[in-house]
């Protein structure tokens, strides 16, 4: 059974599976698994300065031959690179599509197309969405409402999807993001109109995402009703939604009356550092993601996680786990008589 979809078409990929810019986590050993196993590799880079943006991007090329995206955050609460700039570097780093966030992608998209990469961004409604195709995207990503990690939408992901595929019609391809985890979802995604799937909390959970192993412990025990939608880990990005896994600091917090920022308990408490220990100290209630070289108090940090973690119960290769998706994908459309 074939999987090839619109999506597959425009991006030269093999399956319409895209490995979400899961923050820190991504690398180019990450990125490049997943499109040289015919998915879509994918780096986050928004914080990430230019010589390191450069050098990642030119390390998953030494890497693949294949297509893969980088991702940049729009909101200016939290680059750490004027998007402008940030941009320039990705573009003359030689990438194949470029997704934006979090943001508006009309500032740019022409700045895209004239270096024959393509852009994409990320919606939460079907207005949303119509408003970037005619700005001129071409794909839109629709995260829904259980997501992991920043989210910018409100709506699930089962009613975001066919609203957005009666909003845009066939004129660009739309992949699925929010509570995906396996092949069956992969299936429904499909099957609500979108023409690709979109996996956060799925591929955090692979051997080389860069990820400390006491997230990942917590990521494959963790189940469905273990996540929590808050605006709590704030530090580096006020005000912006995510969803994490419960631990002791949203408890106390919770117990203390959810205080404001500013009087929270344990406010200014240092819970781990950087570089092993020695370097830059992460506060309670930061958004910094827990990498390997971070020391300290990794369950008080912000986990984040989707509500799809439940599917979440070992770790494995990310070439591995993209063979499997497939494999799933197919059985699930053959267990409903389908041979697209």
């Amino acid at each position: 059974m074939m999987l090839q979809t619109h999506l597959c078409e425009l991006l030269e990929i093999d399956y319409p599976i895209v490995q979400a810019p899961i923050g820190s986590a991504t690398c180019p050993e990450l990125a490049a698994a997943v499109s040289n196993a015919g998915g879509l590799g994918h780096l986050a880079v928004t914080w990430r300065d230019r010589e390191e943006t450069r050098r990642v991007v030119q390390k998953t090329r030494e890497l693949t031959d294949q297509p893969f995206a980088v991702n940049l955050v729009c909101d200016d609460a939290t680059t750490t690179v004027d998007t402008d700039e940030h941009l320039e570097v990705v573009l003359e780093a030689g990438v194949d599509i470029v997704t934006l966030s979090f943001g508006e992608a009309a500032p740019y998209i022409d700045r895209v197309h004239e270096a024959g990469v393509l852009v994409s961004q990320t919606v939460g409604s079907a207005a949303e969405a119509r408003k970037a195709v005619a700005a001129g995207v071409d794909v839109i990503v629709t995260q829904g409402f259980e997501a992991g990690g920043h989210v910018q939408s409100g709506v699930s992901t089962m009613a975001l999807v066919p609203r957005v595929a009666d909003a845009v019609g066939d004129a660009v391809p739309i992949v699925a993001a929010g509570g995906i985890a396996d092949g069956r979802g992969i299936a429904a995604a499909l099957t609500l109109g979108a023409d690709g799937a979109w996996l956060g909390t799925r591929f955090v959970a692979t051997e080389e995402a860069r990820v400390h192993e006491t997230y990942l412990r917590r990521l494959r025990e963790s189940n469905e009703t273990d996540t929590e939608y808050t605006c709590l880990f704030d530090k580096g990005w006020p005000g912006m939604p995510h969803r994490v896994l419960r631990n002791e600091t949203l408890e106390r917090w919770e117990s203390a009356g959810r205080t404001p920022p500013g009087d929270r308990p344990g406010e200014d408490d240092i819970v781990a550092r950087t570089d092993d220990g020695d370097g830059e100290p992460i506060e309670r209630y930061a958004e910094a993601l827990a990498t390997p070289d971070v020391k300290g108090d990794i369950d008080d940090m912000a986990l984040f996680a989707g509500q799809s973690v439940g599917l979440t119960d070992d770790i494995q290769p990310a070439e591995s786990l993209l063979e499997e998706l497939v494999v799933e994908t197919r059985d699930a459309f053959e267990g409903l008589g389908r041979d697209d």
